[in-house]
């Protein structure tokens, strides 16, 4: 049975409720003081902790999807730190993916069937979302993905034009699912762009964890995952290849959430060339080790550099300022990064550009994220410029 599938969460409940029941009929039989008493009423009292915590466990999992296959959960996947000397050697790579048989392949659904607020109907009226796999002509890297067309993506006036694309990225361990669940990301944009607020825009949602169950930070690891190679290169020119959007980087942001949107700050500013617009909401601002992520930046002598360069704070300070504009979604209480926001905000001098959404109250959680999703989209879309270029046609 599959991580997130109803009859493993139904097997466990029915198994926690077994436990309780076992333990509320023999619990008299321990009522003694000998070991064999305490050890009896121990372990039951165990048992029935242990599936309780399973059924909580799973019931959570399956509906935030921070783990999506047993495979995740129990880091099997060849890109796990445990296998992270095959990246990076020549043409070595992590997730094996297959270049050769299209950069962006069809997938299954990746949980799309249980997102409320999906487009549904005809799509030349409502739009449509697509679940895919990218893959990365450089890192081989495959990542799952949620594809929000808009309506007038499938609209015959707008046959040959190409539409602005927003990347969005979920924080860490999180999946699309969020996204698309409990960000309403897909619902959001096509109320905006009903409602004229938001510009036709093609929405391609991703998560950042590349090498799960590892957090890259969106980091090029050496010697390990190359996660900004694929966020800044591979994914724009499968994106291009498969679906008519802007080539130009004006036509391009990135929004992220918790830690996917200090990946949408750090691929702005090291790479303005891919895109040219950057909506972070409760973002940190540098890149550090920690238990999740393992050492990022290697142990030869550019460690320090590498280090320092995803230092945002240390980038405006010591290197050129990029052509970019960014967007910082803040809460003056409940939040710990309203002072690191404060300080961000005030170190960004032209030619960058930033804005800012700030909230009295709002904590670390999709209810805060939503209610500034909306001004998010509606800033990116005032930023992102509409392409003139067309699609050839075939």
């Amino acid at each position: 049975m599959g991580l997130t599938s109803r009859p493993l969460l139904y097997a466990m409940i029915v198994l926690a409720l077994a436990c309780v029941g076992v333990t509320a009929w023999l619990w008299p039989r321990f009522a003694g003081r000998g070991p064999r008493a305490v050890l009896g009423r121990l372990g039951m009292i165990a048992g029935t902790q242990l599936a309780v915590v399973a059924v909580l466990g799973l019931a959570v999992n399956r509906s935030f999807q921070f783990y999506a296959s047993w495979h995740e959960l129990l880091g099997l996947y060849d890109g796990a730190p445990a296998a992270a000397g095959k990246w990076g050697g020549e043409g070595a790579a992590g997730p094996a993916g297959d270049p050769s048989k299209g950069l962006v392949q069809p997938s299954g659904p990746e949980g799309l069937d249980k997102v409320h607020g999906v487009p549904k109907g005809p799509p030349e009226k409502n739009g449509r979302v697509e679940t895919v796999r990218i893959v990365g002509k450089r890192t081989k890297v495959v990542d799952p993905a949620y594809v929000y067309l808009p309506p007038q993506y499938f609209q015959p006036q707008y046959a040959r034009q190409r539409f602005p694309v927003i990347v969005a990225l979920s924080g860490y361990p999180g999946g699309i699912f969020l996204l698309g669940q409990h960000l309403r990301l897909p619902e959001t944009a096509g109320r905006l762009i009903r409602g004229g607020t938001l510009q036709p825009t093609v929405i391609v949602m991703l998560r950042p964890t590349v090498a799960p169950p590892r957090d890259t930070q969106c980091v090029d690891v050496p010697g390990g995952p190359q996660a900004e190679t694929f966020f800044a290169q591979d994914v724009p020119e499968a994106l291009r290849s498969h679906y008519r959007v802007g080539r130009d980087p004006g036509a391009w942001g990135v929004l992220g959430y918790s830690s996917g949107g200090s990946c949408a700050l750090q691929l702005a500013m090291r790479h303005p060339r891919t895109y040219t617009a950057a909506a972070a909401l409760s973002p940190d601002y540098k890149v550090a080790n920690d238990p999740t992520t393992g050492n990022l930046f290697g142990d030869g002598k550019d460690r320090g550099r590498r280090r320092a360069e995803h230092d945002l704070m240390w980038r405006l300070a010591h290197l050129p300022v990029p052509d970019v504009s960014v967007l910082i979604g803040t809460s003056r209480s409940g939040e710990k990064n309203y002072p690191a926001a404060k300080a961000f905000l005030a170190a960004v001098r032209p030619p960058m550009t930033a804005d800012a959404i700030v909230l009295d109250h709002g904590s670390h959680n999709f209810a805060t994220w939503r209610r500034e999703l909306p001004a998010a989209l509606q800033w990116m879309s005032r930023t992102l410029v509409f392409p003139e270029e067309v699609a050839a046609t075939s």
